[in-house]
């Protein structure tokens, strides 16, 4: 049996140029949102695009699995600021989510730089989002403590 299965739908109404969809997260944690081609490829304009919701659901998911990791070691984070920004490019012409670019900065007083830059690359590699990512998206972090 899964540990959790979550949901989200859209509604889609038009053509891809002109459409537009509504997005419902089932949790409800979440007011629906709209969604659109122009959102996705050219300016957001206060709707958003699959390459946000993927943005931060990966900011989300390392913030956990660095925490966890942290206080396994026994230097829990005071705080962790994370930041996601998802690429989405043409690839020989095809619309491709080409990168996944992590931000970390985060207050661990009883853990030094090198040790903070390794526990963010362990959860790097080990948080699911990434894992679910990895081998078809370039995935880069950058991590610095104050």
């Amino acid at each position: 049996m899964a540990m959790a299965v979550r949901t989200a739908a859209v509604v889609w109404k038009g053509d891809l140029a002109r459409g537009s969809g509504q997005v419902e997260m089932k949790s409800g944690a979440l007011p629906s949102f709209p969604v659109t081609w122009a959102s996705r490829s050219e300016r957001s304009e206060g709707k958003t695009s699959p390459e946000e919701l993927i943005a931060a659901a990966h900011a989300s998911c390392f913030s956990m699995a660095l925490a966890h990791g942290l206080t396994e070691a026994g230097t829990p984070p005071a705080v962790l600021n994370v930041g996601a920004t998802c690429t989405f490019d043409l690839v020989e012409g095809v619309p491709t989510i080409t990168s996944m670019a992590l931000e970390v900065l985060g207050d661990v007083p009883a853990l030094d730089l090198e040790g903070f830059r390794e526990a963010a690359r362990a959860a790097k590699e080990g948080c699911p989002v990434s894992r679910a990512l990895k081998g078809n998206v370039e995935i880069t972090l950058s991590a610095r403590s104050v």
